[in-house]
């Protein structure tokens, strides 16, 4: 039986009241808020395992609610509803720091199987047996520390947003070897949506921008020509 929690920030109380119905049915633990200050206030008050935020809410909106989440040195995988059918709504909300999205209308088992699948990828990220050991990877002056989430060059430390360190730490793990941009997509947010593949490129360049010594030049995160990028090789 899980023992997950999740949080439901949603101002349409039928619709909230409806996935947390199916939600507590698969042995959620599932909490409901209406409006976007409260959600705040709750989520500052406690931790959850996911969060279902809304994009449009009164009182604080879901990208305020979900930057004030990516803020936090805990990460917390969010799912962000929207009624809008834009694709620059959807691109917003992720490149915020939601880890996926659902348009409204939305049938309740394709929110069920989008939450099962970030959870699936929790879980894959947890080392072996709890991961006692941690992985330290070194290139130069860049240093990376998996289980502290901790990024330094020339031994100081860089400020990383959690989707940026999930996105180096897959580097890492992987030197030399090309993803495209869909594969990073797949592999590292989860989905494979060829309209989004600018996010990955926005992602890139910001790390660039933290870790490389001249971004125009990078060493580090490599870019091939016409297939995507690399991780430089030791």
């Amino acid at each position: 039986m899980t023992t997950k929690s999740i949080l439901i920030i949603e101002d349409n109380e039928d619709m909230a009241e409806l996935l947390a119905l199916h939600l507590r049915d698969l042995q959620y633990r599932v909490e409901l808020c209406l409006d976007g200050l409260s959600g705040l206030a709750k989520i500052e008050d406690k931790r959850f395992d996911l969060i279902i935020l809304d994009l449009m809410l009164p009182g604080c909106d879901g990208l305020k609610i979900c930057r004030s989440i990516r803020e936090d040195s805990v990460y917390t995988p969010v799912i962000m509803l929207t009624a809008k059918d834009s694709k620059q709504d959807c691109i917003t909300g992720l490149e915020t720091g939601a880890d996926d999205y659902v348009t409204k209308p939305f049938s309740i088992s394709e929110v069920l199987a989008r939450i099962k699948a970030i959870f699936r990828r929790v879980d894959a990220t947890l080392p072996k047996e709890l991961r006692k050991q941690s992985e330290i990877f070194q290139q130069g002056c860049l240093c990376i520390y998996s289980d502290q989430h901790k990024v330094t060059v020339n031994k100081r430390n860089v400020e990383l947003t959690a989707r940026e360190f999930e996105l180096l730490l897959f580097f890492a793990r992987h030197p030399g070897r090309v993803f495209s941009r869909a594969e990073l997509l797949d592999n590292v947010w989860g989905y494979g949506h060829d309209g989004f593949e600018h996010t990955v490129n926005s992602h890139i360049n910001r790390l660039r921008i933290k870790i490389e010594k001249d971004p125009k030049q990078p060493v580090y995160i490599q870019t091939v020509w016409g297939v995507g990028y690399k991780f430089m090789e030791t």
